[in-house]
């Protein structure tokens, strides 16, 4: 860019597993096997959180927030199966994602506003460390989770991404978690991501019907 900083630009889609389940996780029915994409080899729950997650899992189907196509929030959002585009000036950055029409305006060198505030998205604020970029994410809901096994947070999540361009088409991305509510120390999730190469490469719409709207639909 013309400010000597790395041209993020570009439409990026992570391809992995981690949608399902961020950590390690066998094959099931319409679910690949993957690799966890987290820095510890099971995330670190505080004991009295491990219920709730529990419960998550058993009505992952229709109590996972992207069931009922709310926001996917951070940094759940960045492995959707969906692509985004980072668009990149001099004084912010802005991610556009396929995911129903979701959108972040990232500022640079401001602070974040008084809370508390619950956002599905948070409130990003960026910097630059050499080539990386830096966003601090914080005022966040408790609605959404980190993936469809139940994998949750509670409104106390604090985010930091970092995003750095580790080729002309890789970005390396990582996400440390901070949550004192739910773990018992911060962790560090991370995965590359790829540029889309097709000539016409865009992002479209991905309109989410809830699974309810159907039945609904249906029964009338």
């Amino acid at each position: 860019m013309v400010d000597g900083h790395p041209d993020l630009r570009g439409i990026w889609q992570a391809v992995n597993s981690a949608v399902w389940n961020i950590e390690d996780h066998p094959a099931e029915f319409g679910i690949p096997a993957g690799q966890g994409v987290i820095d510890e080899s099971q995330l670190p729950y505080l004991a009295n959180a491990i219920p709730k997650r529990t419960e998550n899992y058993l009505n992952r189907l229709t109590e996972d927030p992207e069931a009922k196509c709310f926001m996917a929030g951070v940094p759940r959002i960045t492995y959707m199966p969906y692509p985004f585009q980072v668009m990149q000036t001099t004084d912010q950055v802005t991610i556009l994602y396929e995911y129903i029409h979701t959108f972040r305006n990232i500022y640079f060198d401001s602070e974040h506003p008084p809370g508390p505030i619950q956002w599905w998205m948070g409130d990003s604020r960026a910097h630059w460390e050499g080539d990386t970029l830096v966003v601090d994410v914080i005022h966040f809901t408790d609605k959404t989770w980190f993936d469809r096994s139940g994998n949750y947070h509670s409104e106390d999540l604090h985010v930091t991404e970092r995003y750095t361009l580790s080729g002309p088409d890789h970005i390396l991305y990582e996400a440390t978690i901070e949550d004192p509510q739910i773990f018992s120390t911060p962790w560090t999730l991370s995965m590359p991501l790829y540029r889309r190469k097709e000539d016409n490469a865009q992002i479209l719409e991905y309109e989410c019907y809830a699974y309810h709207y159907e039945e609904n639909r249906q029964a009338r």
